[in-house]
């Protein structure tokens, strides 16, 4: 779809035809799409109909809202999720922040999520549809006052006179995803330019990234959303200022930690409850944060999985109470998880080799009960940790 072809899904015509289609199910399309060309052209019901899916797709994302929502196929991939917008959106709303540049804006999604938070936006992209679909979807939930969208390149857009920007680089090309930084457009490096330009701010980048790539007196927060880790951000300014340089924020909860450094974690023998710590947790360096609130060690100096007597009730990790510790051997397992009935196995892995689904089809678990079983290393050798989740 270009520009003008999404311009006649805005028409009256267009957005009747979107109406008809909020009870659109996928595997209805033939019918619909015979039914609404008999009274409309095929392009306009072909951009219809596909809008209908992305909608149903960004639900994931957005909510109801998605249902009022335009998108496009990268959009709707690569957007923010709402509640993760919304939590970085707050932060800079709360730093005093009344007029803010979204830079790589995509369809719009943070520049929404800033406009909600009471943040004034100027929403800048490259691509003319996407502008136009960031547009109309400011328009679409009512917060067209509050949003302006330019269409331009962001390392050339004036910035003088916004307290903040708010930069999502491309970590996408033809070929798939970009894990080196300065292979996003712009570049990582481009944030030094911009932090002189404009007094705080934040990118978001892959939560992959490097600690040894954060730009000195940068702070870098791992925002993770129902134990999914989604993104890395990185804040400058008085956006940097806080209890620490790195954080990992875990949602919908909003259980946060932070420290300025980080540490390694005491190992020990394996006791009796096992710690797996939230993805933004380990991404973020601060397991030895979490192994010391709930009073435990390392089953390994390279594993992040945490160990100890007690149990400690804590949103930073999931606890599990184990029955078994033994040397990897998947004949050991098949025959226990035979021994026991367990038909439902959770397999989990760190620090192994071997991939779950080849566990599964060789142990071949069979009966009405339940267990995780851990592939891992203790103090270097090859282990399988077998227990429950506690409270389950």
């Amino acid at each position: 779809m270009d520009v003008e072809g999404f311009a006649r899904l805005l028409s009256a015509k267009g957005r009747g035809l979107l109406a008809e289609l909020a009870e659109y199910r996928p595997a209805d399309e033939l019918a619909w799409a015979t039914r609404l060309r008999r009274a409309h052209e095929p392009e306009l019901v072909a951009a219809a109909l596909t809008q209908a899916r992305l909608r149903q797709r960004g639900r994931a994302k957005f909510g109801d809202d998605a249902a009022r929502m335009f998108f496009t196929p990268d959009g709707v991939e690569q957007s923010t999720r709402a509640e993760v917008a919304a939590h970085r959106a707050a932060r800079i709303a709360a730093a005093g922040v009344t007029r803010a540049a979204d830079l790589c804006c995509g369809i719009g999604g943070d520049a929404l999520a800033l406009a909600r938070a009471g943040v004034r936006v100027v929403a800048v992209d490259m691509d003319p549809l996407t502008c136009a679909v960031a547009q109309a979807n400011a328009e679409a939930l009512g917060l067209a006052e509050m949003v302006e969208v330019r269409c331009d390149d962001v390392t050339r857009v004036a910035l003088d006179g916004f307290d903040a920007a708010f930069l999502d680089p491309a970590r996408r090309t033809a070929r798939g995803r970009v894990f080196d930084p300065e292979a996003y457009s712009p570049p990582l490096s481009f944030l030094d330019e911009l932090a002189s330009r404009v007094p705080c701010g934040a990118a978001k980048v892959a939560p992959g990234i490097p600690h040894e790539v954060v730009p000195d007196g940068m702070a870098a927060e791992w925002v993770s959303y129902g134990g999914d880790v989604k993104e890395a951000v990185l804040w400058w300014g008085r956006l940097a200022d806080g209890e620490g340089r790195l954080r990992a924020t875990l949602l919908p909860g909003g259980a946060s930690l932070a420290a300025d450094d980080a540490r390694q974690a005491p190992d020990g023998p394996v006791a009796r409850y096992l710690y797996e710590p939230d993805g933004a947790v380990i991404r973020a360096h601060l397991v030895a944060e979490v192994a010391e609130e709930v009073g435990g060690s390392l089953v390994d100096p390279m594993i992040a999985y945490i160990t100890a007597d007690t149990l400690v009730e804590t949103p930073l990790a999931t606890a599990y109470e184990l029955t078994d510790v033994l040397p990897f051997n998947l004949k050991k397992l098949k025959a226990l998880v035979r021994e026991r009935g367990i038909g439902s196995l959770t397999v989990k892995k760190r620090g192994s080799a071997v991939e779950p689904e080849e566990v599964r089809k060789r142990v071949k678990p069979s009966g009405p009960g339940a267990a995780t079983v851990f592939l891992t290393r203790v103090a270097g050798a090859p282990t399988m940790l077998v227990g429950r989740p506690v409270g389950r």
